[in-house]
């Protein structure tokens, strides 16, 4: 991983219990596996725990490590390090992708909330009027009693924000091509069409993952299914999006939309997304930071006393599941 990750992310409690379940030197941290230190490493590893930073674990990397047995990822996801070299000499693989979706769910949680009852424009126009109003004469409209919601993709991420919001009156619409009706059912929504779920939706939450065939998976045509004054939510991805045809709709004023992702990942200065009042612009802080980061390092120790204690991964990555996942 960073170097300068390691002490954000690992705490004391969690150093103290990894080094009692296994040979760790904590200042053995590297970002690159062909420097002396690294190689000296991995001659005797059986575990790499990785995070933010991991380089490819290719064959020549694994011809340094003999007795590499598997690799506890205190992160999302693995796909930019776990490679087919790891597959085939059958390294057990496991993430921490479950705790980095839980902030990932709040952030997106409290942006629908905050959406459905238009906090940005009321904030906006609170600021110019500056003088008593009748704020709720109006605005009849607004609130989440009633209101639907569309989530796109049952990941990790998109099955806790239904958990999150099964407790509120809102209507939850879920479309995923992997999840039949009965199983959306059990997640406490609706199976629907991509079609509908933007046609009827009042805020719509982006989760999938970033796939060749999920670019611009909310497309154009798409948006303009999207009724007026609703409010697209990205925490996934930037190329999910049209995102020339969103800032279209977006400078016009129909839509509203809560981005912590967009392409490329830091937009240019003079991109009109910074001062639009019917944007919410973030840069992708809604995944781990802070605190956060501990509990992908606490849940990387739970899988090294599994691993130690002869038990399966809790949360095992599994090669066959790779093409579909983040």
């Amino acid at each position: 991983m960073h170097p300068r990750l390691a002490p954000s992310l690992i705490d004391s409690g969690t150093m103290a219990r990894l080094t009692s379940l296994a040979a760790l030197d904590p200042s053995v941290v590297v970002d690159d596996f062909t420097t002396p230190e690294a190689v000296a490493a991995l001659a005797d590893a059986e575990v790499i725990i990785s995070s933010w930073g991991c380089p490819p674990i290719d064959e020549t990397v694994l011809a340094s490590a003999p007795s590499l047995r598997a690799v506890i990822h205190a992160a999302g996801s693995v796909k930019h390090h776990i490679t087919d070299a790891c597959w085939q000499r059958g390294i057990q693989v496991t993430s921490a992708a479950w705790a980095n979706a839980l902030p990932v769910a709040e952030y997106t949680v409290a942006a629908i909330l905050l959406a459905n009852k238009q906090v940005l424009r009321l904030a906006t126009e609170y600021r110019d009027r500056r003088a008593p109003y009748d704020w709720a004469y109006a605005n009849p409209g607004i609130g989440n009693y009633h209101r639907t919601v569309g989530i796109v993709g049952a990941s990790q991420i998109g099955r806790r924000v239904l958990e999150l919001l099964r407790p509120f009156d809102i209507e939850l619409l879920l479309h995923d091509p992997y999840v039949d009706a009965k199983e959306a059912a059990e997640l406490g929504a609706r199976s629907v069409a991509i079609d509908e779920l933007c046609a009827v939706s009042d805020v719509v939450s982006v989760h999938a993952p970033e796939l060749p065939a999920t670019r611009h998976l909310i497309s154009r045509r798409l948006l303009t299914l999207m009724p007026d004054g609703a409010t697209l939510v990205n925490t996934a991805r930037g190329s999910l999006i049209d995102q020339d045809a969103l800032v279209e709709e977006l400078v016009d004023g129909r839509l509203n939309a809560v981005l912590d992702v967009t392409t490329p990942d830091v937009l240019p200065a003079d991109s009109p997304l910074y001062n639009l009042p019917n944007v919410l612009l973030t840069p992708h802080v809604a995944g781990s930071l802070g605190t956060e980061l501990h509990r992908m390092a606490a849940a990387a120790a739970g899988e090294l006393a599994r691993y130690t204690a002869g038990l399966p991964f809790a949360h095992p990555v599994l090669r066959q599941n790779i093409h579909r996942t983040a």
